[in-house]
C-alpha cells in the first residue's frame, strides 16, 4: 500500500467518524458512551493519518529524494487535515463539545478530498526549500491554521446559538462556545508568530533577506494583526459572543487567502 492509498482510506474514515459523531448527537449529545465512540474512531483514524504522512516521508527516502513530506500542495493539504484533526482530538478531549466535530470534521475531509484532484507525485525539492527551516516553518504555521480552524468552527456555533432557531437550542451553551473560540486562538497564535519568526529566517537563508513584503509575507502579517487584534479585543476590551466570533470569522478568511489566495498572486510564495 502506497501513502496515496492511505490517504484515500484515511479520508473516507474521516468522513465516517463524522456518521459517528451525527449518530451519537442523534442519540443524547451528552452520553458518555456517544463521547467515547467518536473519540476511540477519530482518534483510530488520526493515528492511520499520521502513519501515511510517516509513510510518504519512507517513500520519499527509497527514492533517493529524502524530504519531509510538507513541500507542495498535495503534502501541505495532507498535512493541514492532519493538524486539524488533532486539534479537534483536544478540543472534544477538553471541551466535550460534539457539536464542534460536526462543524470540523466536514472541513477536514474537504481538505483531503481536495488531496484527489492534485498530483501526488514526490518530486525533489526546489534549492530553496532544501533547508531545516522546512519543517520548522511550516508545521509551526499549520498548527497554527489547526488552531484558528477550530476556533472558527466554535464562532459559526456562537454566531448560530445567537439565533432564535431550533438549532440553536440544541448547541452546547455559549459560554463553552465561546470559550473554545479564545482558547483555540491562544494556542493557534503563538504558533502562527514562530511560523512568521522561522518563515523570516529561513527567507535569509534562501533569497539573503527576512522579509521582502510578498504576497504571503504580507498576509501572514495580516492575519497576525487581526487575530493579536481578537485577543486584544478579548483582554482589553472584554469582548465575547457574537463580536469577538466575527473576529474569529474574519481571521479564518485571512487564513484561508493567507494560504490558497496568495498562490495566485505573482510572488516567492506559491504552491501552483
Amino acid at each position: 500500500m502506497t501513502s496515496v492509498d492511505l490517504n484515500s482510506y484515511v479520508t473516507f474514515g474521516y468522513l465516517g467518524v463524522f456518521l459517528v459523531a451525527l449518530l451519537a448527537q442523534a442519540a443524547g449529545a451528552g452520553a458518555s458512551w456517544g463521547r467515547r465512540l467518536v473519540r476511540g474512531t477519530l482518534i483510530f483514524v488520526w493515528v492511520a493519518h499520521t502513519a501515511s504522512i510517516g509513510l510518504r516521508w519512507v517513500e520519499s527516502y527509497r527514492m533517493g529524494i529524502g524530504h519531509a513530506p510538507l513541500s507542495n500542495l498535495y503534502e501541505s493539504l495532507v498535512f493541514f487535515a492532519w493538524a486539524i484533526g488533532l486539534a479537534l482530538i483536544l478540543a472534544h478531549y477538553r471541551f466535550r463539545a460534539g457539536a464542534i466535530l460536526l462543524l470540523g470534521l466536514p472541513m477536514t475531509v474537504l481538505v483531503m478530498a481536495y488531496t484527489f484532484l492534485l498530483d501526488p507525485e514526490i518530486k525533489p525539492l526546489i534549492p530553496a526549500l532544501q533547508s531545516n527551516w522546512l519543517v520548522a516553518h511550516v508545521v509551526t504555521c499549520f498548527l497554527g491554521y489547526a488552531g484558528f480552524a477550530v476556533s472558527f468552527v466554535a464562532a459559526i456555533l456562537v454566531l448560530l446559538s445567537d439565533s432564535s432557531s431550533s438549532l440553536a437550542k440544541r448547541l452546547p451553551a455559549t459560554r463553552i462556545l465561546d470559550e473554545i473560540v479564545y482558547k483555540s486562538v491562544l494556542v493557534g497564535l503563538p504558533m502562527l508568530t514562530l511560523g512568521i519568526v522561522t518563515g523570516a529566517a529561513w527567507a535569509d537563508y534562501a533569497w539573503g533577506s527576512y522579509w521582502s513584503w510578498d504576497p504571503k509575507e504580507t498576509w501572514s502579517l495580516i492575519t497576525w494583526m487581526v487575530y493579536s487584534a481578537f485577543l486584544h479585543a478579548r483582554l482589553a476590551r472584554g469582548w465575547s459572543g457574537a463580536k469577538a466570533a466575527m473576529l474569529s470569522v474574519i481571521g479564518f478568511g485571512a487564513v484561508m487567502f493567507t494560504y490558497f489566495g496568495v498562490n495566485y498572486l505573482p510572488g516567492l510564495h506559491s504552491y501552483f
